[in-house]
């Protein structure tokens, strides 16, 4: 009778609906963690400059999203491959249109306000981006990940071998803290408007980055319940990101061009080494290629219509 009454939890743990009594534990711990410093944090937010909280604010909206994307994981509602790549591509066609015109356009306007002519405004801005491309390529050669998105492969010999989690960990964080970063530096500038916009446009193409994340972490072994909680949580690297941005930026205003460009740049760089090329895997180039562009156009009408 005991092995009968053991086998409905058995196969609820299987079935991704269960967490084993350690992660149960650890999920708990990490809970009220979170409390403790979100305690902490409200407390202090008066001492902080209104850049900051903003900034903070809209991080957090954007962590939200991500972990909306994962809810229908964990009602097991199961999504094809070609929805999956159409959403990629959306959010790619997101991301791209607000390094276009939330953060590309605003620093060279930037560098030409603080006295710079249109060559030199050209070279802050473009020397701004490589800087952010190089600092994500560099961590992606020196940290161990595997990618956000493709995960492990089930025949990859290593794969019991890593520890998956924390690679995972390391993977999403590249991923969402340029994100972050450019949401803080948005506010950090002189145009909290377009910041809006720039802040809307990623929180909606976090959405279905959710969805992804928690799928890939669905389809190299995780319960789908821990799929889910890692999935909301690697959301939470964007709310540091942007205290961060937004922190520099209130250092020197003479740093804004070089942030604008650097935070593009960042985000330049896993649209084409993570995004585009997920989306492109499965041979659904032409709905992930659609749905780039639908994302391109609703961001560039988010920033035109809110930046003025």
């Amino acid at each position: 009778m005991a092995v009968e009454r053991q086998r409905p939890a058995a196969a609820a743990r299987a079935a991704g609906w269960m967490l084993s009594p350690r992660q149960r534990l650890g999920l708990l711990l990490y809970a009220a963690g979170c409390l403790a410093g979100g305690a902490l944090l409200w407390q202090s937010l008066d001492d902080w400059p209104d850049a900051m909280r903003q900034a903070l604010f809209a991080g957090g909206i954007a962590a939200a999203a991500t972990a909306l994307g994962t809810l229908p994981v964990l009602l097991a509602q199961q999504s094809s491959t070609r929805t999956r790549d159409t959403l990629l591509g959306f959010g790619a066609g997101v991301m791209l249109a607000a390094c276009a015109f939330s953060l590309t356009l605003p620093g060279l306007n930037a560098a030409r306000a603080q006295g710079a002519g249109p060559w030199e405004a050209g070279a802050i801005v473009g020397g701004g981006i490589l800087l952010g491309a190089l600092l994500l390529l560099a961590l992606d050669r020196w940290l161990p990940h595997e990618h956000f998105i493709k995960g492990f492969e089930r025949d990859n010999p290593r794969a019991h071998a890593l520890k998956r989690t924390w690679l995972f960990v390391f993977a999403v964080a590249l991923h969402n803290l340029p994100e972050g970063l450019a949401i803080g530096v948005a506010f950090g500038g002189t145009d909290p408007v377009g910041a809006a916009a720039l802040s809307t446009g990623i929180a909606i193409q976090d959405v279905p980055e959710g969805l992804v994340i928690a799928l890939a972490l669905q389809g190299v072994g995780y319960s789908r319940g821990l799929a889910v909680a890692l999935g909301a949580a690697s959301g939470l690297v964007e709310p540091v990101g942007a205290v961060l941005g937004a922190g520099v930026m209130g250092l020197s205003a003479g740093l804004l061009p070089w942030g604008l460009a650097f935070a593009a740049g960042a985000m330049l760089f896993v649209i084409s080494h993570e995004v585009i090329p997920e989306s492109h895997r499965a041979g659904h180039e032409g709905r992930a290629t659609m749905g780039l562009i639908i994302g391109f156009i609703l961001m560039m009408l988010l920033d035109t219509a809110l930046g003025g």
